[in-house]
């Protein structure tokens, strides 16, 4: 009886792992996983947002109001320029966001001169922070 246990344990397993090493590893696994295109396109998704966000900032701060701020301020243009391609992609959405706001209230006459240069030095600051502190 104990043999025949035995015997009975061996081939319920060995039934089960060939049931197992028959089925294609893929199909258990496509319901799981992205497809590559989904990831690609997420991917190029990603990385458009970002080459945006740069020429956002990047165009902020070469404005003439900013040129002329930075100026006044004793800080180089170019360093904050290149520093901008180094902010993480949430700090870069955050600044291109602020930085869209703050010409769009410029152009609509909601700011003063003096409001945006405060608002350009604060980015700058920023900017300047968040590279620094990596």
């Amino acid at each position: 009886m104990h043999s025949l246990m035995r015997q009975f344990v061996r081939v319920a397993t060995a039934s089960t792992l060939a049931v197992v090493f028959m089925i294609p590893q893929d199909s258990l696994a496509q319901s799981h996983v992205v497809s590559l295109a989904e990831l690609q396109s997420a991917t190029i998704a990603a990385t458009q947002a970002r080459a945006r966000n740069i020429e956002t900032l990047r165009a902020f701060v070469s404005s003439p109001a900013a040129e002329k701020a930075l100026k006044s301020a004793h800080i180089d243009s170019q360093k904050v320029k290149n520093a901008v391609s180094q902010l993480s992609d949430q700090d870069l959405a955050q600044l291109a966001s602020r930085a869209s706001k703050a010409q769009a209230d410029f152009a609509a006459g909601s700011l003063s001169d003096r409001d945006l240069i405060i608002i350009i030095l604060a980015v700058v600051a920023l900017v300047l922070i968040i590279v620094a502190v990596r």
